[in-house]
């Protein structure tokens, strides 16, 4: 099964097979904080994840997504005066949870719980850069692509 490596300090996403062979490199955002796990940081948090849900496979690119729910085109969103979030999720989220009890899993450090994505953005100027409040921001193209690449179970490496 293909595998995820995310590394902060390059702001890359490395999409490898299961011999470890690079198949895509995409840039993204992580978190303007930096990385921890503790709930409410708004830090990346590091170590061995895997994709716990996809959401939004059958949407049109772009999408805006509240609460995990689709809302419309963000032109539309605004025109209509949707309340939109500090950080707008678009296109398809690719829900992350921890697999390492104590550093994410569990109590206050839980990846899940604290809603750590992969997942496409409406800033993607600022791609390449650290500028989200946690997840790991993507171009929408790439993030289209990624979703297609990857099942529910792939396992995704962050380090820095």
């Amino acid at each position: 099964m293909n595998w995820i490596r995310i590394n902060i300090s390059q702001q890359k996403l490395s999409l490898l097979d299961e011999e470890g062979k690079l198949i895509h490199k995409y840039p993204v955002s992580t978190s303007k904080y930096g990385t921890g796990s503790e709930n409410g940081s708004e830090k990346t948090p590091l170590g061995l994840h895997r994709i716990k849900n996809k959401i939004g496979g059958a949407m049109p690119m772009n999408m805006v997504l509240v609460g995990r729910e689709p809302k419309g085109m963000l032109e539309d969103c605004i025109r209509d005066g949707v309340e939109l979030p500090d950080d707008v999720i678009t296109s398809r989220i690719m829900w992350l949870e921890g697999m390492e009890p104590g550093r994410n899993q569990g109590g206050y450090v839980d990846t899940y719980n604290r809603y750590i994505y992969i997942h496409g953005t409406s800033d993607e100027d600022k791609i390449g850069t650290p500028a989200s409040i946690g997840c790991i921001r993507m171009l929408n193209k790439d993030v289209v692509e990624l979703y297609r690449l990857v099942d529910v179970g792939t396992e995704v490496l962050i380090e820095e």
